[in-house]
Order: C-alpha cells, then sequence, then structure tokens
C-alpha cells in the first residue's frame, strides 16, 4: 500500500490556499509543471481527484475537502517540530499595522499563519485605517506595517499594485453634463486626494454626497446607485461599471500597497513576519 508523502500534502496545500495552480507553485517555489506533477502523484495516490478546474483556478473536490485539514494539521505538526528538534524557533515581540480598508481578508489569513507557525512571537496587531501607519512607524509604536500610497516612498516595499478608476452602479446611468454626486473617504488619505484632484481636471459640477472611513463604505454607496466613486480594479464586479472615459474623466494612478518596518535593524520576528507577507502576496490580494 502506497503512503501519503507530506511534500506531496505540502503541494497540495500551498495549491488549495492559492486557489490555482501557478500561484501555488509560486508559493512553493517550484515550476508550474512539477506541481502539476506532484498534484497527479497525490490524486493517483488517493484514486480520485483532489480539485476541479474553475475558470482559471482550482476548487477542492469532495475529496481534497476531507484531505485539506488533515493535511494543514500534518504540515504544521511537521514545521513545529522541525524548529522545536533543531532549536531555530522564532521568539520575541512583535507589533503590526495592518489597513481596515483594504485587503484585510488575506492580511488576517497571514496574521494566522504566522502565529501557527511561530507561536512563540508574541503579536500585537493593529486592524486601523492605514494613514497614520507611516507616523506610528516613525514614532516607534509600531515595528512593522501595511499601508496604501500613490507613489513608493524609501525604505517602502511594494506588494501589490491596483490601478484605479471612477466607477457607478452598473443599473445606474450618470449624465456627463449634470452635477456628479460622489462618495469619498472622509478621512486625510491619498484615495481622497486622488478623487479630488481628479474630479478638478474634470471641470465640471460634481456634489460630495457621501463619506466613508472604509473602501466598503464607499463601495456599498456605489453599488446603491446613489454616487459614483474612486475604487480599484480589484474592487469591481458584475453589478459595478467603469465610467471615467464617458463622464470625462483623465486617467488616476493606482494604488500601491506597501510594507515598511520601523528603522533598518532586523530581528527574528520582523524578519519572518516579512518573508510571510512576501509569500503570500506572489499571489493577487
Amino acid at each position: 500500500m502506497e503512503n501519503l508523502d507530506s511534500d506531496l500534502l505540502r503541494t497540495f496545500v500551498a495549491v488549495a490556499e492559492a486557489g490555482s495552480v501557478t500561484d501555488g507553485a509560486a508559493r512553493i517555489h517550484r515550476s508550474q509543471s512539477a506541481t502539476s506533477l506532484q498534484i497527479k502523484r497525490l490524486e493517483s495516490i488517493l484514486g480520485q481527484p483532489v480539485f476541479m478546474r474553475h475558470g482559471r483556478g482550482v476548487i477542492l473536490s469532495d475529496t481534497g475537502h476531507r484531505l485539506l485539514p488533515v493535511a494543514q494539521d500534518v504540515t504544521n505538526r511537521l514545521d513545529v517540530a522541525l524548529r522545536d528538534i533543531s532549536q531555530t524557533a522564532v521568539t520575541g515581540k512583535l507589533r503590526v499595522g495592518i489597513p481596515d480598508d483594504h485587503g484585510r481578508a488575506k492580511l488576517a489569513q497571514i496574521i494566522a499563519a504566522f502565529t501557527r507557525h511561530h507561536p512563540q512571537v508574541e503579536l500585537e496587531v493593529t486592524c486601523a485605517i492605514s494613514a497614520g501607519f507611516p507616523d506610528a512607524l516613525d514614532k516607534g509604536s509600531l515595528d512593522l506595517a501595511i499601508y496604501e500610497v500613490e507613489r513608493l516612498g524609501k525604505h517602502e516595499e511594494l506588494l501589490y499594485e491596483d490601478p484605479t478608476c471612477w466607477v457607478s452602479s452598473a443599473h445606474r446611468n450618470f449624465r456627463a453634463e449634470e452635477v456628479l454626486p460622489v462618495a469619498l473617504f472622509d478621512h486625510a488619505c491619498w484615495w481622497r486626494d486622488a478623487a479630488i484632484a481628479s474630479l478638478e481636471r474634470r471641470s465640471k459640477p460634481y456634489r460630495i454626497i457621501y463619506s466613508s472611513q472604509s473602501v466598503s463604505g464607499v463601495i456599498a454607496a456605489v453599488e446603491a446607485g446613489i454616487a459614483a466613486g474612486l475604487l480599484g480594479r480589484s474592487s469591481l464586479h458584475a453589478d459595478l461599471s467603469i465610467v471615467g472615459e464617458t463622464l470625462g474623466f483623465s486617467r488616476t494612478p493606482a494604488s500601491k500597497l506597501v510594507m515598511a518596518a520601523a528603522g533598518s535593524q532586523e530581528t527574528g520576528p520582523l524578519d519572518a513576519m516579512k518573508t510571510a507577507i512576501r509569500s503570500a502576496f506572489l499571489t493577487k490580494i
């Protein structure tokens, strides 16, 4: 009788969590073809498929759903055992800031995975509006932070770039000549500044009728058909339409999600968290 190899299980977990063979391969630093062969090998041992094709990616089959928690548990236990035996466990304290208004779900998954792999690190996570994170890093109240900027600054590492565009509900048509109702962020940040600059360049009347502290709030107003809003392309779905060209807007800048640390000294927890975040962002947010 054949046995389940831990290497096959790691490949399976990577593809399952990434949602595609290509992105799963990137996570484990293997080629797509080598990753596909390992998945086929696993399915051959099980005698059943673990994935089904879904658009450009894959989803778990019934067998895959049964196997995933077992595979995650096995690989996590092996990682913990290796750290304990080799005495290379990462210890210490780390204060991390993650944005409440962009990519929250993915970042929460990164934090959860980091905690499982580095249980001896004392994490203090702040989930808030990220506009204040650079100042918090300068003051030393955060060790590491993820936030959005228009232009990449010194000591900021690019994680993800999201083009922006003016959007409205697919069920509401605004006319170029009317006073345009808009939804904006209500705090000082580059998103609000970029939206207002774009509106001023358009040189047509507008009215701010809705303000929100988060992306989800602006999206809600746009979906309701009461306003147009400046959003990232990653936020688009079937009920939203790009209206920038139709309404006479010029091109708007891309949002850059960046990672930055306080000071230049690397510590065990800081270096480990940076590695975890970089690995996760090999796939799209």
